[in-house]
């Protein structure tokens, strides 16, 4: 009986960060130590110390498209990295860092599971180091000052209905959804309609991932786009003199964070962009520090291929000049046949055991046509595939075989269960030799479309090379904002789609690989700081609810002051 990824992480024994630091070529005036397990990178200085050594070997872990419990790529990820320093290869992992969204709510935190984790669990998963409420610091004040701005004279002609800007907390709490503000005379503001967002789908979030420097930072907080004048002037961050204060409030939370393994190597763990409403990776800065230490640097992208990983090669490659050597897909059984029809999932439902467990072999090929999908989705941009299987105990040998002959049909240079939440590092060296030589292999990288493509041809390329649509449908609102972004220049950024994580469709009910299917683009979006344009492909929610049995209940302090059910 494996304990629980709580009662494993609390009985790890960690080194003291400054160990791991010391193992990854970190000096000791280049981290500063939040306590005895965890510190920041002075990345700017490490980054001009070692700016000659050559970057290492750069590996991107996504997924088929998951069922709503997740298939493990954060698991796959750790236990992938473990699995490489077992071979004898020098290897830093890159993270996202969790929501207390997902913490409290359904999916539960992002520190991996079983033997596959990332310690300090409880910190991690809770406060950290405060990068996250930072950035709702910074996105709030932003807000307080719009609403300053138009109650005091309004000199710069803000239209209140083009208000865009929210406001962020960074728990669910459907009841924030859509509010008036402004209530109850002079004195509050000027009353309006807005809302919260959860503070992970705020724009601040997505540029603390892409910045590449304090520099890079502060210019992007100035270009926040928040709202209209009354002649349609797009007024910014910097109009409103908030992006200085707003850059002082991040200027800590732009340092990448060091924490280590259950198997004491080394995880930055850093920014945490939604993947379905932003684009869902780490920081920028965290891979170039990562790999300028390692010599394999294995890092993730949000959700399915479909998601995060195609906005890592569209969005964040365009921004780093980085580009990966290989790609891991990641799957599992159960959503293999998820996919074929064998079963339904349900977001805040658990799934039906007996038929998760039952070898179902013409469903499981159905549904491996979602996993062939992605294949092609990440081979479109030229860089070598690996498939790894997380493997569980009601897999049988015929269902592993069944998959491993129709991922390599689909052209990848190894498919490969693995079993990293069990056995750890042991559990995944197979898969680590394989990406190793696909590491090894010839990439010819390239982007699914140029900068100067029409905003339309870049949606319409992600809509039907990576989502398998015959084409794209626009609302009157959609072809409005492409002429208004057209006009201001913003046609040049790229495309970050907003979409359901659970089809490779719009539409959360459409499994497999759908095919005849036109996609709806019923909105545009700018984030002119971040860089990219969002279509909203169906109504998103960017401030997720609580479901009927949050997991809070189950989390509490013992009478020595110990956390229980944290996972």
């Amino acid at each position: 009986m494996v304990p629980s990824d709580l009662e494993i992480a609390q009985a790890a024994e960690l080194l003291p960060i400054v160990e791991i630091a010391k193992k990854m070529g970190l000096e000791e005036e280049e981290i500063d130590l939040y306590g005895k397990y965890k510190a920041k990178i002075d990345f700017e200085r490490f980054l001009e110390r070692v700016k000659d050594k050559p970057n290492g070997k750069y590996i991107d872990v996504t997924a088929i498209t998951p069922t709503p419990l997740g298939e493990g790529k954060t698991v796959t990820s750790i236990g992938l990295t473990e699995s490489l320093a077992k071979i004898g290869k020098n290897v830093v992992l890159t993270l996202r860092e969790p929501s207390l969204g997902p913490v409290f709510g359904i999916k539960g935190g992002a520190a991996g599971g079983g033997y596959s984790q990332v310690v300090p669990m409880e910190d991690l998963n809770l406060h950290f180091t405060g990068d996250i409420h930072a950035v709702g610091a910074a996105n709030n004040l932003l807000a307080a000052m719009i609403d300053t701005s138009i109650l005091l004279g309004n000199p710069l002609n803000i239209d209140p209905l083009t208000i865009s800007w929210r406001r962020v907390v960074d728990i669910s709490d459907r009841a924030l959804r859509d509010i008036v503000i402004g209530l109850g005379g002079r004195e509050n503001g000027y009353p309006r309609q807005t809302g919260y967002d959860i503070t992970v789908a705020s724009e601040v979030m997505a540029i603390l991932a892409l910045a590449t420097s304090l520099k890079d930072l502060r210019e992007r907080l100035g270009r926040i786009v928040v709202a209209y004048t009354y002649d349609g002037k797009p007024v910014t961050a910097e109009d409103l003199k908030a992006a200085g204060a707003m850059t002082v409030l991040l200027k800590e939370a732009l340092k990448p964070n060091l924490i280590q393994t259950l198997e004491h190597n080394p995880c930055i763990m850093h920014a945490g962009p939604f993947a379905n409403i932003a684009h869902g990776n780490n920081s920028i800065v965290a891979d170039y520090v990562a790999l300028k230490c390692g010599d394999y640097v294995v890092t993730e992208s949000g959700f399915g291929a479909d998601m995060g990983a195609e906005k890592m090669m569209n969005i964040k490659c365009r921004y780093s000049g980085l580009t990966p050597d290989c790609v891991v897909i990641t799957t599992t059984i159960r959503a293999l046949k998820m996919h074929g029809g064998a079963f339904e999932a349900r977001p805040g439902k658990p799934l039906d055991e007996e038929l998760v467990k039952k070898e179902n072999m013409p469903a499981l090929e159905e549904g491996t046509g979602n996993l062939v999908k992605q294949i092609e989705n990440m081979k479109l941009f030229g860089v070598p595939v690996v498939v790894t299987i997380n493997r569980r105990t009601t897999d049988t040998d015929a269902e592993i075989a069944l998959v491993k002959k129709l991922a390599e049909q689909a052209g990848v240079v190894a498919c490969v269960p693995i079993e990293v939440w069990a056995k750890g590092g042991e559990g995944g060296k197979e898969a680590a030799e394989a990406v190793v030589a696909a590491c090894d292999q010839p990439k010819d990288f390239k982007y699914l479309y140029p900068d100067d493509a029409s905003i339309k041809e870049k949606i319409e390329a992600i809509a039907t090379k990576i989502y398998g649509a015959d084409g794209v449908d626009y609302s009157p609102l959609a072809e409005q904002k492409i002429k208004q972004f057209t006009e201001a220049g913003y046609d040049k950024l790229p495309i970050c789609m907003a979409k359901t994580h659970l089809s490779l469709s719009h539409d959360p009910n459409l499994k497999g690989a759908p095919k005849g299917y036109r996609l709806p683009v019923v909105d545009i979006r700018p984030s002119i700081g971040a860089g990219f344009l969002y279509p909203l492909c169906g109504a998103m929610r960017t401030m997720p609810g609580l479901p009927s049995r949050p997991a809070a209940v189950d989390v509490d302090i013992d009478e020595n002051g110990r956390t229980m059910g944290l996972f």
